[in-house]
């Protein structure tokens, strides 16, 4: 498992055109409030521009082909992470974004899976260990992954065999957040279309994606931004990193020879809702439900496997030791 490391710094957001109150909950956090991102998706859906886009600045560096000849050759996943120490809104947010190249790539993708799985247990893992400590490490570090984005291919069809076996493989370990990568590829009607098709078959095959759901506690305007992002589902983003200027404005944006596609703006991609979403509204929701409901239910699972593996060595112990009395009796 190949894991590399780089840190930069980001600014707040500057480009986007929508000015949103505040939703942080960790204003106290000195420290940095920590959040972990796990990025996964077909090579070829922008997952480390969107990066790049998501931190506003280059934070991985696009590596060039060197050997052309070998570049259809698939290589095996990888798991590669990088931190960003960034200012949202007045918050400090260490964002800690794990990608995952190589995967989907291969004919049989079911070792990716498995890797990926193991990749959210070892977290969990790790915190339960340092729960069971009698003196507690200060400096332990939460590795644990608050919302996995998943990047569907834009075919225009129907969700493909290797998403919905992802999606429900580890739906029961973290959150996951569906999103469509180069929705620009698509026109209005055709991603209209493309988005109930995907919710569709998440209903159907019931995949565990996060619904954005609501409490009792929630005010009328948190369940109507909850019922607005649901409906949002699943997240259509677009990335770049030029900047043109526009009416005397710099944004982000694609050009085309028909125009160009902001990046920020809402009518013509949802990058900027998801971004509002994941460093400001949700990251709070986000890092609650993975602590008291997703790794609790890890935990209770784990430990009731163990007592039940202890019961058994109980049990053959036990029927060891009648054995060997009815031996010594017979002698």
């Amino acid at each position: 498992m190949a894991i590399s490391g780089e840190e930069r710094n980001a600014t707040p957001s500057m480009y986007s055109q929508y000015t949103r109150p505040s939703s942080h909950r960790y204003k106290n956090a000195k420290r940095g409030l920590p959040f972990n991102v796990l990025l996964v998706g077909a090579s070829g859906l922008g997952r480390r521009t969107f990066l790049n886009t998501l931190c506003e600045r280059q934070v991985v560096v696009q590596e060039d082909v060197e050997n052309l000849d070998a570049a259809h050759i698939s290589e095996p996943m990888k798991i590669q992470t990088y931190t960003v120490d960034m200012e949202e809104d007045g918050m400090r947010i260490l964002l800690n974004i794990i990608d995952t190249p190589g995967f989907g790539d291969g004919i049989d993708n079911s070792g990716s899976f498995k890797e990926i799985q193991d990749y959210l247990e070892y977290q969990f893992d790790e915190v339960l260990e340092e729960e069971n400590r009698i003196k507690r490490n200060p400096k332990f570090r939460d590795g644990r992954v608050h919302v996995l984005l998943y990047f569907i291919t834009p075919t225009g069809h129907s969700l493909r065999q290797i998403d919905i076996e992802l999606m429900k493989t580890l739906g029961n370990r973290v959150n996951i957040i569906p999103i469509i990568g180069r929705s620009d590829s698509f026109t209005v009607d055709e991603l209209k279309k493309f988005k109930k098709k995907i919710m569709q078959d998440i209903e159907h095959y019931r995949i565990p994606v996060y619904m954005f759901p609501s409490s009792d506690d929630d005010d009328d305007e948190t369940v109507e931004e909850n019922n607005e992002l649901r409906q949002s589902l699943p997240f259509a983003v677009v990335g770049c990193e030029e900047i043109l200027d526009a009416d005397n404005r710099a944004v982000r944006a694609r050009n085309y020879p028909w125009g160009y596609v902001e990046v920020d703006n809402e009518d013509h991609s949802d990058f900027d809702r998801l971004r509002y979403v994941l460093l400001n509204s949700h990251i709070g929701d986000l890092r609650e439900i993975t602590h008291n409901v997703i790794y609790e239910n890890y935990r209770t699972e784990k430990l009731s496997n163990e007592d039940d593996e202890d019961e058994e060595e109980d049990e053959e112990e036990e029927e060891e030791r009648v054995a060997n009395v009815g031996l010594n009796v017979a002698a």
